[in-house]
């Protein structure tokens, strides 16, 4: 009973960084229609620049949320300027943005290794080796700082996209951007307002990765993968739903170790994407639209 007690809690805390990795992935899937490949670009990078702010100017790393999330979206909004906005729509451009955005995703990699080589980095802070108890489980510090940030933004999302008027916009271009034309709305502004917010979200899980992992510059792709099943497990779209997924792999990745070898783990998430895309297409929780 114990075992289960500590699995669920180590689940539940699990959940929290997977749905922030989730966040930017699902939000830019859900209005422009892209599967953003360098999003694992993006949180390799946000690593490096947590782990560059804390040993080169001492900053900790929560208190770098704000610069993470002001660099990454200027840098979203310039890809989107600079690259994306010139792909075509439809399927033919659906391809066109998964092979490019994978090119700028190995340029990202190739970029970090050229800078800092292939060596694990490392973020060490006074707290790093702290721990609380919840329920009578010793539990890392820095995972339940985790999960409280992926809370907050969760909320934060939420509410900005249902009770801003920005957010209502955000949601309205992606049900029907050629309605949002007609009303006046600047889709091509409001669609890279979305691909800059995304981009802060991938940088906003990278700085948390760095903060619990030892990272270098092949991290990110695991991450992608783990982010693309909690996208389509909480349904293509649904912001509330990614939380939920994440929730679900979580759970089945860590009470999993109890019936399957441990080298058999890794591929329960995959397994578990697989039976939903067969069974439930639309994900778990429905398909919705920046529910």
């Amino acid at each position: 009973m114990e075992e289960v007690v500590r699995l669920g809690i180590s689940a539940v805390l699990l959940a929290g960084l997977y749905s922030v990795m989730a966040y930017g992935l699902g939000l830019i899937y859900g209005v422009l229609r892209i599967v953003n490949l360098a999003h694992a670009g993006v949180i390799m990078a946000a690593a490096y620049v947590t782990w560059l702010l804390h040993s080169r100017l001492g900053i900790d790393p929560y208190l770098a949320i704000p610069v993470i999330l002001v660099v990454f979206f200027i840098f979203g909004v310039l890809l989107y300027k600079g690259v994306v906005r010139f792909l075509p729509r439809g399927a033919a451009g659906g391809v066109q943005s998964l092979l490019l955005l994978f090119g700028i995703w190995l340029v990202m990699r190739n970029g970090a290794y050229l800078l800092f080589s292939g060596n694990d980095r490392a973020i060490r802070t006074e707290y790093s080796t702290h721990s609380i108890s919840i329920f009578g489980t010793s539990v890392a510090q820095s995972r339940v700082v985790v999960f409280v940030i992926a809370v907050l933004t969760l909320a934060a999302l939420h509410l900005f996209l249902t009770r801003t008027y920005t957010g209502k916009a955000i949601r309205a271009v992606a049900q029907n951007p050629d309605s949002g034309t007609i009303v006046g709305v600047n889709v091509e502004r409001f669609y890279a307002l979305t691909f800059g917010i995304g981009t802060s979200l991938g940088g906003l899980a990278g700085l948390l990765l760095a903060t619990i992992f030892a990272f270098n510059p092949t991290s990110g792709a695991v991450e992608l993968l783990k982010s693309f099943v909690v996208v389509v497990l909480g349904g293509l779209g649904s912001v509330v739903g990614i939380a939920l997924g994440a929730l679900v792999l979580a759970f089945a990745e860590s009470y999993a170790i109890l019936i399957l070898p441990s080298y058999l783990t890794a591929a329960v998430s995959f397994v578990l994407l697989v039976v939903v895309l067969v069974l439930r297409p639309g994900g778990l929780f429905g398909q919705r639209v920046l529910a």
